[in-house]
């Protein structure tokens, strides 16, 4: 089965819009530390117990300094390995490795200011910038080959939730609904999974799973967030363990429904999140005052939490290539515990495109 990857043509397209980053703050390279900014970069990922290093220059192209051996696919101009294991076992000082494969050390370099340690600073003799903030806006932007490994994700949790309505019965414990999701998920993305998400706790508002037999009446939460090779989907569907919802059940789920017309209707590039928050709590607040009592949404891609925020703590505008999630819930004794629903979306040049398509039905 052929799976999607991140391309050398696009890697090579996000590299000069940092080049073009760098020229602005007169930098001469980046070093690129944390795996998912590497993985951006050059389109490697090394192994979660291995380290990377991928170093950008205006001058030189790109330099990734990887584990062991060259990997294939990458969109790297050289590369450098260290070795990772002896013997197979792992090395703890894989960071010392790196900085013994560094090129070009006495020019000002911009780096990931919260990873890059004492011990890569040292090894600079040039003058060092902090462009994370710069790279975390960049990764905003969403090229095509980084849509289709995210598309690849949200079909992940496609067929998580048909098996979830194959299954959820009352008695069905919540481990087990959460064990055989995970194997629907590995069979769709033909490989293991980088992440699981987080919700899987009935008659809860969320959390991870328990050993507990569901009830008939109860609201089953499956907020899922697979990551099929770093690349994140976040999404959430609610489901009646009997299958036999309440109206009161219903009417909220309806409610919450009507959130998603305001964001189709409201979202294009330079709208405002916080005032999309706004609007949208006051729909829930107006059904059930303090039901609703968490962010609305936030970016996603290469981590779970990215901009835009749809939280009134950020001021963020919506920007074309942004995907984002929009998750509004209410939470009560009496729906047994709460409803959520959580869709996936795009932004485009005029408005949104919806990536997720997953029944809602309870």
């Amino acid at each position: 089965m052929k799976t999607p990857q991140l391309t050398v043509a696009e890697c090579r397209s996000r590299q000069n819009r940092l080049k073009e980053v760098l020229r602005e703050l007169n930098a001469d390279q980046a070093l690129l530390i944390s795996p998912e900014n590497v993985q951006w970069a050059t389109g490697f990922r090394p192994h979660r117990l291995m380290q990377s290093a991928a170093i950008v220059s205006q001058r030189d192209g790109c330099t990734l300094i990887a584990p062991n051996e060259p990997p294939p696919g990458h969109a790297a101009d050289e590369v450098r390995t260290f070795t990772a294991q002896w013997l197979c076992t792992l090395r703890q000082d894989q960071t010392t490795a790196i900085v013994e494969a560094l090129p070009n050390r006495s020019v000002v370099t911009a780096v990931e200011g919260s990873c890059c340690g004492p011990l890569l600073r040292d090894a600079i003799d040039g003058s060092i910038i902090d462009v994370e903030s710069e790279l975390r806006e960049l990764r905003r932007r969403k090229h095509a080959d980084e849509l289709s490994m995210m598309r690849h994700a949200i079909a992940c949790t496609d067929a998580m939730y048909r098996k979830a309505r194959e299954i959820i019965r009352p008695g069905i414990s919540e481990l087990d609904v959460f064990n055989q999701l995970h194997a629907a998920a590995v069979k769709v993305a033909g490989e293991p999974l980088t992440a699981l998400g987080n919700d899987y706790q009935s008659n809860s508002p969320g959390g991870p799973p328990r050993p507990r037999a569901t009830q008939a009446g109860e609201l089953l939460i499956l907020d899922l967030g697979p990551a099929y090779r770093g690349y994140y989907a976040d999404n959430c569907r609610t489901f009646s363990v009997d299958g036999n919802p309440t109206d009161i059940q219903l009417q909220a789920r309806d409610v919450i429904l009507g959130v998603f017309d305001i964001v189709r209707s409201g979202v294009r590039p330079g709208a405002s999140c916080r005032e999309l928050f706004a609007e949208c709590k006051a729909v829930l607040d107006a059904y059930r005052p303090g039901a609703f009592f968490h962010h609305l949404g936030h970016g996603v891609g290469l981590y779970p939490h990215e901009a835009p925020h749809l939280n009134p703590h950020w001021d963020d505008v919506f920007e074309v290539g942004d995907v984002f999630t929009v998750e509004p819930g209410l939470y009560a004794e009496d729906l047994r515990a709460g409803i959520r629903i959580e869709e996936n979306f795009v932004v485009t040049g005029d408005g949104v495109e919806q990536l997720t398509s997953t029944s809602t039905e309870l």
